[in-house]
């Protein structure tokens, strides 16, 4: 009977530190994550993602389906005349979840949410309908304020009005491209979290505790075997180096351990032809051996391929 109280006693004092290291780990850092204001990063990334990027009944089987589009608007939809400044709005089509932002105001924090709220109207956005919101800047307490204005409430435009005058060349597909980052394990090897060390000096400051708000998945990665991917668009903007890098990696970086990704190029390139890849690997491997001066070129992706959301996930970091 001694033993067994001993027992008891021990997993009481187990339960009671596991119960404790829980909290520390998720309560505290939630009762302060509640207290800051989304930051324009969080608005930025909440709204071209969406509501979930990870495994949702949304989208299953992460196809990146009923996601927003980020559109650079140069003139107004409604009267199609020439805008002062082009803007960036990002389009909701009809039965596209809306991201927590939109659906719980309270995840924005202080300022952000009031001004959202009463200037920005976003409780007043249908899922059934879609919605166009936008980054707009107002004062809350005397301080400037990044809040989301829902455009379509404020200045009537609709999803159908602005893919109208959009052209192809200025949709980003980024929130698929997320979901492509989460299904193909990019965060195994990539982080998207700079540390506060010498990382500063290479691939720029580390996020601030304002800029998650509303994101999910954060995709922070575990385990850093490749460079940090949170300011990678604004070290490099080249969207023909992100094709290289994706369709093999070698082109690039000869001893690069990545992966080839070129089967999210789909089955064809960006004319309609039918894409070759046996040819281009027997040419590749060629030029690897010395038997040709220049690697094959590279196919141009087609618009509804799944790389091309990748590559505008990829240019959308900055």
């Amino acid at each position: 009977m001694a033993g067994f109280r001993e027992y008891k006693v021990g997993t009481r004092i187990f339960a009671l530190a596991l119960g404790g290291s829980m909290c520390i780990t998720l309560l505290f850092p939630a009762s302060d994550m509640s207290k800051v204001s989304a930051t324009d990063m969080a608005l930025e990334k909440q709204l071209s993602a969406g509501r979930e990027t990870g495994f949702n009944l949304d989208d299953p089987f992460l196809q990146g389906w009923n996601k927003p589009l980020g559109v650079e608007l140069t003139v107004d939809p409604k009267t199609n005349q020439p805008m002062a400044t082009a803007m960036t709005v990002y389009v909701y089509q009809k039965g596209t979840p809306f991201p927590s932002g939109i659906l719980h105001p309270r995840v924005l924090g202080a300022g952000v949410q009031e001004l959202s709220v009463e200037q920005g109207h976003i409780v007043d956005a249908k899922k059934d309908a879609g919605a166009v919101f936008a980054i707009s800047k107002g004062v809350y307490n005397g301080q400037q304020v990044s809040y989301i204005d829902n455009l379509t409430a404020t200045k009537g435009w609709t999803p159908d009005d602005v893919m109208h005058v959009a052209k192809d060349s200025d949709i980003s597909e980024a929130g698929k491209g997320k979901t492509m980052f989460v299904r193909e394990g990019c965060w195994w090897c990539h982080t998207l979290l700079p540390e506060q060390t010498q990382d500063w000096q290479v691939f720029g400051a580390p996020p601030m505790l304002g800029d998650f708000n509303g994101e999910s998945p954060t995709a922070f990665g575990s385990d850093r075997k490749a460079p940090d991917l949170l300011h990678v668009g604004s070290r490099n903007s080249s969207r023909e180096w992100m094709m290289m890098h994706f369709f093999n990696p070698r082109l690039v970086q000869p001893h690069s351990i990545m992966p080839r990704y070129d089967y999210l190029w789909g089955d064809k390139d960006a004319s309609g032809q039918a894409i070759d890849f046996a040819k281009w690997r027997a040419e590749y491997d060629e030029y690897r051996e010395g038997k040709r001066v220049n690697p094959p070129e590279v196919p141009s992706y087609a618009s509804n391929s799944e790389i091309r959301g990748l590559i505008d996930f990829m240019l959308s970091l900055k």
